[in-house]
């Protein structure tokens, strides 16, 4: 059973900086892309960011870009993303995702699949 287990988040004032967390376990994660994906009240899903599978490469939603980091760590099976410069508009629940096939990796969500269930909630006061 796939399962993604996110953490990190919390409320953080204007300005500040976070890092998000997920481990990851069910499959062979070191095939996958991954990605992480965010709602907030009452808007549509937003796509954020993604990492390829080794990790060489990534891709940042323009929204974000400049102020959020994605990385990962094969050995242990987890993905991050640092959020820095936080504003309130990035005030959602935040999902890690992965690809939805070892060869899918895409800047959208369409290619990835998540758990509702779960996420990390990001609350940036001002």
């Amino acid at each position: 059973e796939v399962q993604l287990v996110e953490s990190g988040g919390g409320l953080v004032q204007l300005g500040g900086s976070l890092r998000l967390s997920c481990a990851a376990s069910g499959f062979t994660f070191g095939r996958y892309a991954m990605s992480w994906v965010r709602q907030a009240p009452g808007k549509e899903l937003e796509w954020v960011s993604a990492i390829n599978n080794s990790g060489e490469n990534t891709v940042l939603a323009d929204s974000v870009k400049g102020r959020f980091t994605i990385s990962r760590d094969n050995a242990k099976n987890t993905v991050y993303l640092q959020l820095n410069s936080l504003k309130t508009e990035d005030t959602a629940m935040y999902y890690c995702a992965k690809g939805k096939n070892t060869s899918d990796y895409c800047a959208a969500s369409w290619c990835y699949t998540w758990n509702w269930g779960q996420g990390t909630q990001v609350t940036v006061s001002s």
